[in-house]
């Protein structure tokens, strides 16, 4: 059998009558093994994308290295299932990335509003969006996919129907993501996230007339997100902290010197205007402003979606045989989860009927439009570039002001009412992110010649599976994620101020319209508004990092001339960069619940240990184990 995809796979022909790699009648794929492999890799990418997105307010989507990671496992504990067994795995894969994806996006800003998640509150809301997320993207799946073939090319998908039928390749990039993961486990198990035996942030400030600050925080897991995103938006992060850092902060710093006594910092009134610190400016103004820049990004993604919409909606209501085959299971699927939501609904608005009601009908409303929606620019751009967080602001905005139309607002010192909304809005993200990656699992199916319905359950459990573990993550760690110097979570950030804000009024409106008209400005100058917010909003010690795995990556593709040579390289390095990502996150995350517990003890560091000497020693130790498997690495031939 050929090892790559016919030329079919990308269009040519209509999609029933494509001809999928393997044809064979008998496409089923899974067996008990391949479900345990399954659902610890969804257990293991759920994880660390829920670490490494509250740490970086960036994730990596799992398809491509589940596919590696899933050949590796299936060839020596299922080999009888092969292609179609590893396609599932992936899957699997895909479905725990995707729902901590989604979860994360919303979830923690409860925490920072200074609420407290129940895991039953979770598990609900969580599993209600995993449910109907999949129930509404199975109707439209013989639509967007086989209707649809070769006019929307997901190509995220054949990416990894690509991997899938070159699995024989699988131990070549498992030997670089398991170096990536040994790389990023050790440098995060010395440093703070773990045993915190050194220290690992470079660190300038300058607290004079011109208050300033560049931080590089030496982390595996970020430097390896750098290089898989690329320069173009690592660079345009970085200007967004640039700007921040170097241009907006100190101006603020420099007119608050020159307030009087009295003036206060508006959030803390025991600090006095011109004598905040850099650390100051950043949190109680700087930030604002970045929120109000990823708003305006947001809503106008959410604009620009709205062609997207209507045509999503024409074409899906005027195809034939929208719903397709295994139509007991995804409407069982579907039903499930609409009755869950309302179950969800009773039990996060407190008693509140006409609140349950009212919020789980319009949340049901926005996710089956969303949904269709995230189906189709999967098909389009992919999961990584999903605008998640346009449909997202979109659907807070709606269901906030719905809140403050009925009156269910807080009174002074109560949060209830505004945990609540932000738990209906975990509900509508966690359905939009889990529709864009069951589709995208589905693509890969239908391409390679796997069965729908088993992927259909396959990925449902995995996104089961995921929430369970998210929420678990998300609460094991609610005591750090107050912490913006150990979680930065932009989204999460942004989704409790824009709600906060809505429901009191008490907010630094002048920043936020700042933030505004920088992100128009963006908008006239065709930058990706929200890329340079959240460069804007990160700490510049995460931006800088991932800056520096960009340039690794440049470094390769420069310094390899032959064609061939430099595209197998750039795939080690990405291979490589995948299990930095998972290493660093699983290390960091364990090392966070070690010490939460109690079994770590962290020690104040003094010395040369504590200093930026040791710090830039760990960058260079970090880029060199890095830089040289992928430039020197022996290729396969």
């Amino acid at each position: 059998m050929s090892k790559k995809l016919s030329k079919d796979a990308y269009g040519g022909v209509h999609g029933k009558d494509y001809v999928p790699y393997i044809s064979d009648k008998n496409n089923m794929g899974g067996n008990i093994v391949v479900l345990i492999i399954g659902i610890l890799l969804a257990v293991l990418f759920a994880a660390s994308t829920a670490y490494s997105g509250m740490k970086a307010g960036l994730t990596v989507a799992a398809g491509i290295p589940g596919a590696i990671v899933g050949a590796g496992l299936i060839s020596v504990l299922a080999k009888q299932k092969g292609l179609l067994g590893t396609n599932l795995v992936q899957g699997m894969s895909s479905g725990g990335e995707s729902v901590a994806s989604g979860i994360i996006f919303v979830l923690p800003a409860v925490i920072l509003i200074g609420g407290q998640i129940s895991f039953a509150q979770g598990l609900a809301v969580g599993i209600a969006g995993v449910l109907v997320g999949i129930g509404v993207a199975s109707i439209v799946h013989n639509y967007l996919i086989v209707e649809e073939h070769g006019k929307l090319m997901y190509p995220e998908a054949m990416a990894i129907s690509e991997t899938l039928v070159a699995s024989s390749t699988g131990g070549e990039a498992l030997k670089y993501m398991g170096m990536g993961f040994g790389i990023g486990g050790l440098v995060n198990l010395v440093t703070g996230s773990a045993l915190g035996l050194v220290n690992n942030v470079i660190s300038y400030v300058g607290e004079a007339s011109y208050k300033w600050k560049f931080e590089l925080e030496v982390n595996p897991l970020l430097l390896g997100i750098g290089f898989i995103v690329g320069l173009e938006v690592s660079l345009t992060m970085f200007a967004g902290s640039i700007l921040a850092n170097f241009a907006v902060n100190p101006l603020i710093g420099y007119f608050a010197s020159m307030a009087q006594d009295s003036a206060v910092v508006w959030n803390d009134p025991s600090t006095a205007i011109n004598a905040m610190e850099v650390g100051t400016i950043s949190g109680a103004y700087g930030r604002y402003i970045g929120a109000g820049m990823m708003l305006c990004g947001g809503i106008i993604g959410a604009i620009q979606l709205i062609p997207v919409i209507i045509a999503s909606l024409k074409a899906t209501f005027g195809a034939k045989d929208a719903a397709g085959t295994d139509g007991k299971q995804q409407m069982f699927i579907l039903l499930a989860g609409i009755i869950l939501a309302f179950v969800g609904g009773f039990i996060i608005s407190g008693g509140n009927i006409g609140m349950a009601l009212l919020s789980t009908i319009v949340s049901l409303i926005l996710m089956a439009l969303f949904v269709i929606v995230a189906g189709r620019l999967t098909g389009t751009i992919g999961t990584s570039n999903l605008p998640v967080s346009g449909m997202t602001i979109a659907s807070l905005v709606i269901l906030t002001l719905i809140f403050v139309v009925m009156g269910w607002t807080d009174a002074a010192g109560s949060i209830t009412n505004n945990v609540s909304l932000l738990l209906f809005g975990t509900l509508i993200v966690t359905a939009i992110a889990m529709a864009g990656g069951y589709l995208q699992s589905q693509k890969a199916t239908y391409i390679v010649g796997g069965n729908k319905g088993e992927m259909q359950r396959y990925f449902t459990i995995a996104g089961l599976i995921g929430v369970v573990t998210v929420i678990g993550v998300i609460v094991a760690l609610s005591g750090q994620l107050s912490d913006p110097e150990q979680f930065a979570l932009p989204q999460a950030n942004l989704m409790a101020t824009l709600t906060s804000g809505i429901m009191s009024g008490n907010l630094p409106w002048i920043m936020i319209y700042a933030g505004v008209f920088l992100a128009i400005v963006c908008y006239f100058l065709k930058l990706p508004i929200m890329t340079v917010a959240i460069g804007f909003y990160l700490p510049i010690a995460t931006t800088s990092i991932i800056l520096v795995g960009a340039l690794i990556k440049v470094l390769v593709e420069n310094v390899v001339k032959d064609d061939a040579e430099r595209e197998a390289r750039v795939s080690n390095g990405i291979s490589l960069s995948s299990g930095l990502v998972a290493g660093g996150s699983i290390i960091g995350l364990l090392g966070i619940i070690l010490q939460v517990g109690g079994v770590i003890q962290l020690q104040e560091l003094s010395g040369f240990v504590a200093g930026n000497g040791m710090a830039i020693i760990l960058l260079i130790f970090l880029v060199v184990l890095t830089t040289l498997p992928i430039l020197f690495g022996k290729l396969k031939k």
